[in-house]
């Protein structure tokens, strides 16, 4: 009886193993499971196609982005009686390219010279006529400076975000009117004042009202 018991206990364990290597061998490094397979697509092949996507749509946005509107404007040398009027009005600095490169390389001083480039690249989708380049360009637009995610994010209050956000299921050259007109706004009661009495300013109208020196 007793090695009849072990005889049965044998073969109970023999078959229990069986599924168990089975089961390895088909798991085995070389031979990958449904689940396994399933889990290389989509963590593999597919994020991988992911990336490659990322990185055309990146350099499609960058070579977009890389327009006059992120370089300085280019303009002649302003005049002593442009420098002036400058400190006359600032509607007077805003409509002189150099009066914006000028007030530009301030606000770079309180790193806040985000608020000038949202005015550059609203007042460049203006000009606009093309409907996919304006769809792309107010896209574009929406997040270096209107997302809350970007670094590069301007200062809007709720009222306008809203208005933005209805706007831009349909953009348009104007799409960005009001809040455009909200940092124009914040840029000549706030940044302003602080311009006309900072060294960039006192500076370059120190030097260009000299007389030029003789030879």
């Amino acid at each position: 009886m007793g090695s009849e018991r072990m005889e049965m206990r044998k073969r109970q364990m023999s078959v229990q193993q069986e599924p168990v290597s089975s089961a390895q061998t088909q798991q085995g490094p070389g031979n990958r499971g449904p689940n396994a397979c399933c889990f290389c697509w989509c963590c593999c092949c597919s994020c991988s196609w992911n990336e490659e996507g990322d990185e055309r749509s990146r350099r499609a946005s960058h070579e977009i982005r890389t327009d006059d509107t992120l370089n300085c404007e280019e303009s002649a040398k302003p005049t002593v009686e442009d420098v002036r009027s400058w400190g006359q009005s600032f509607d007077k600095l805003m409509k002189n390219p150099a009066g914006r490169n000028t007030f530009r390389e301030f606000l770079r001083t309180e790193f806040s010279e985000e608020n000038m480039l949202f005015w550059l690249a609203c007042e460049d989708l203006k000009k606009e006529n093309n409907k996919s380049v304006i769809e792309e360009k107010a896209r574009l637009i929406y997040e270096d400076y209107i997302s809350i995610l970007s670094p590069k994010e301007v200062s809007l209050d709720s009222r306008v975000r809203e208005v933005i956000n209805r706007n831009m299921l349909e953009p348009t050259s104007h799409t960005f009117d009001d809040a455009q007109l909200q940092i124009y706004t914040l840029m000549h009661r706030d940044s302003y004042p602080r311009f006309m009495n900072s060294s960039v300013y006192k500076n370059l109208l120190q030097t260009i009202s000299e007389p030029p020196s003789e030879s």
